[in-house]
């Protein structure tokens, strides 16, 4: 069977449990995902991957492919799916959902509680499939194989997820020089498609702290592993974090922190609980209150004992 794999980080993150269980079934012999991901992938397991971009048409992938696959398995609606299907896969599986659904031969109900935590959608999918997904060893971090140094805290003030998940910069500094006085090193991390609040955090601090763009994300595991303790806008950074091995503190807003907060018991999450939350949205159309309303001391207040 071929495996195409969510196009999103955080829920490229969720899926790996069941893709690690997958590939040790052995049911699974290929995954095909977008090239910016391909180094994750293989932190995850051995299998040989296919990658594609967003300048990749449905025909080419689909010639890639070949016809040598009798089945295959999609989450999503996108270039995999459609290629699969012009690929003339025989067997296409998937969840039952909207225009997927006609790109499948055999959707399936996979059912996702709405008070569950979003991971069980890809472990109610392998599941259906015959696979369980219930080994400690397929939700540890991956082995990277990087010591995380000691007193060593990354600070991203960004989020990809839109302006709305983004905590004011003024609170982020003083967390930052809360940080220090504890005798903290503090790294500030820049993503791609926040507003660049990483290096203007990282421009005030001067000196006293070190900058890093993470762009691809992929390819910063490592420096993510290097670090003991990660503070996050929510967004794809602490979903890799994690995935890095690293403790993640991440500062939920409008997004639903049951459903979506990164994967592992050992993670925090800070929210400051108002109405109209959580709303989803990426900008906010109100006043931001969710972000606002939380405080510094919130923060220091829920970071691990341990740190």
């Amino acid at each position: 069977m071929l495996l195409a794999l969510p196009e999103r980080w955080d829920e490229a993150c969720f899926a790996v449990p069941a893709v690690r269980a997958l590939a040790k079934s052995g049911l699974v012999g290929g995954l095909v995902c977008r090239e910016e991901q391909e180094t994750f992938w293989k932190t995850v397991c051995k299998l040989r991957c296919q990658t594609f971009s967003s300048k990749t048409s449905v025909g080419d992938l689909a010639k890639r492919i070949g016809e040598s696959w009798l089945a295959a398995f999609v989450w999503e609606d996108g270039t995999a799916a459609k290629a699969f299907a012009k690929a003339k896969i025989e067997r296409r599986l998937g969840p039952d959902e909207g225009k997927l659904a006609k790109l499948l031969t055999h959707p399936l109900d996979i059912k996702e509680a709405a008070t569950e935590h979003r991971v069980r959608r890809y472990i109610n999918a392998s599941q259906q499939l015959g696979v369980p997904v219930d080994r400690p060893e397929f939700f540890v971090a991956a082995p990277l194989g990087v010591p995380a140094e000691p007193n060593s805290v990354l600070l991203c003030p960004g989020s990809d997820f839109g302006p709305s998940h983004e905590w004011p910069l003024d609170r982020w500094q003083e967390l930052a020089e809360a940080l220090l006085e504890r005798g903290k090193r503090i790294t500030v991390a820049g993503v791609v498609g926040g507003r660049g609040l990483g290096k203007i955090l990282a421009g005030r601090l001067g000196s006293d702290a070190e900058f890093f763009h993470a762009s691809p994300l992929a390819a910063s595991l490592s420096l993510l592993a290097v670090h003991q303790l990660v503070i996050s806008a929510d967004g794809s950074l602490p979903h890799l974090a994690a995935h890095a091995g690293s403790t993640c503190v991440t500062l939920f807003g409008p997004n639903d922190a049951v459903w979506k907060r990164p994967l592992g018991k050992r993670h925090v999450v800070v929210k400051r609980h108002v109405e109209c939350a959580p709303c989803l949205s990426a900008k906010c159309l109100m006043d931001s209150r969710c972000q606002n309303e939380l405080e510094v001391a919130n923060v220091l207040e829920a970071i691990p004992g341990s740190f």
